[in-house]
C-alpha cells in the first residue's frame, strides 16, 4: 500500500499546538526556538501563552508556528510510517518539503519565516482579500471570476481548488464582492478568510519575486520519496525542478484536489495528516469520494498531538 503523509498551512492553527510534545522533547523545543530566532518572534508566547486569536491568524506569526508543529509530529512519529510520498497544503508545503529532506529543516524554517513576513507586507494599502466560496463546482466560480474580470479590468482568480465543492478566490476587493454577489445568486455560500492580501495571484508578484532571490541561495536536494507540488498536483523528486515549482508557489493557484487524485491515481490507500485541526483529512475524503466513488476504499489518520502520536505509535510499534 502506498503511504502519503500531508501537512496544512493557513487556518489550521489552535491555542496550545505541540506544546506537550515540546515540553516531552528537548529536540522538538529547540525547534521552536529556532523558528524564535529565525523569525524574531515570540512564537511560544503567541501560541502557548495569549490565547490571542487575531496574533495566532497573524501570517507573520501564523507561518513559522505551524511549520514547527507539523513537523515536530512528523518527525516524532516517522519512524513508524513507510510513506511513499508527501504534500502540503500551501504553506504546508514547506513541511512537506522537509519531510522528504528536499529543504534541511533550518532552511524550511528560515524559509517559512520570510515568506510570512513578505506575504503580509506585500499589500500595505490593503487593496486585496479573498473570499472561501461553496456549494459551487469550479467551472460556475471560474466562470464568475473570468467575468468580473473582465468587465472590471480588477483581478480575480480562483486561487484554491480544495474539494469538488469548496474554494478559494483571490484578488482585489472590489471584483471580489461582485464575484460574491453572482455567486450569492445561485445559491454559493461565501466566507471573508482573514488573510492580509490576495495571495495565491499576481499581487504577490513582488514578494514572490524577493522570496525567490532566497530560494536561490539556499540547497535543495533531491527528495527522498516524491512531493506532489501545489502549482499542478503532480509528483517531483529533482532537486531542480523542484525548486522551480517552490518559485511559482505564491503566485500559482493551489491545485489540491488533483494533488490528492493524483496520489490515489498512484496507488495512495492510507494519507497521514499531521497538524493540529484535520482540515486536510476533512478535504481528502471529499475529494476522493466525489471523484472516485463513494464504494472507494482508503484510510485516513490525522494526528493532531502527542496524545493521537503515541496512540498511534502504541498501536503500531
Amino acid at each position: 500500500m502506498n503511504i502519503a503523509v500531508l501537512f496544512p498551512g493557513q487556518g489550521s492553527q489552535k491555542f496550545g499546538m505541540g506544546k506537550k510534545l515540546a515540553e516531552k522533547s528537548q529536540d522538538i523545543m529547540d525547534l521552536w526556538i529556532k523558528a524564535e530566532k529565525y523569525s524574531n518572534i515570540p512564537l511560544r508566547e503567541i501560541f502557548w501563552e495569549s490565547n490571542d486569536n487575531e496574533l495566532m491568524a497573524d501570517t507573520r506569526n501564523l507561518q513559522p508556528a505551524i511549520t514547527v508543529v507539523n513537523l515536530a509530529l512528523w518527525h516524532y512519529t516517522k519512524p513508524y510510517i513507510k510513506a511513499t510520498c508527501t504534500a502540503g497544503h500551501s504553506l504546508g508545503e514547506f513541511s512537506a518539503l522537509a519531510a522528504t529532506s528536499v529543504l534541511s529543516v533550518d532552511d524550511t524554517l528560515k524559509a517559512v519565516a520570510l515568506r510570512g513576513k513578505l506575504m503580509a507586507e506585500a499589500d500595505p494599502e490593503k487593496i486585496g482579500s479573498m473570499y472561501a466560496i461553496l456549494r459551487l463546482n469550479a467551472e460556475q466560480v471560474e466562470g464568475f471570476c473570468k467575468e468580473v474580470s473582465e468587465s472590471s479590468g480588477k483581478l480575480v482568480r480562483l486561487a484554491n481548488r480544495n474539494t469538488p465543492g469548496q474554494f478559494a478566490i483571490s484578488g482585489h476587493k472590489e471584483a471580489l464582492e461582485e464575484v460574491v454577489e453572482k455567486a450569492q445568486n445561485v445559491g454559493g455560500k461565501c466566507i471573508r478568510l482573514a488573510v492580509s492580501g490576495a495571495f495565491h495571484t499576481p499581487l504577490m508578484a513582488e514578494a514572490s519575486a524577493e522570496f525567490s532571490k532566497f530560494l536561490n541561495e539556499i540547497e535543495f536536494h533531491d527528495a527522498k520519496f516524491p512531493v506532489y507540488c501545489n502549482v499542478n498536483g503532480e509528483p517531483l523528486s529533482d532537486a531542480e525542478k523542484i525548486r522551480a515549482m517552490v518559485k511559482k508557489q505564491m503566485t500559482s493557484s493551489v491545485y489540491w484536489i488533483e494533488t490528492i487524485c493524483n496520489q490515489y491515481e498512484n496507488g495512495v490507500r492510507k494519507w497521514f495528516e499531521f497538524g493540529p485541526q484535520g482540515i486536510l483529512t476533512r478535504m481528502m475524503r471529499q475529494i476522493i469520494t466525489v471523484n472516485e466513488g463513494s464504494d472507494s476504499s482508503f484510510e485516513t489518520i490525522h494526528i493532531p498531538n502527542l496524545a493521537e502520536a503515541d496512540n498511534y505509535i502504541s498501536n503500531n510499534s
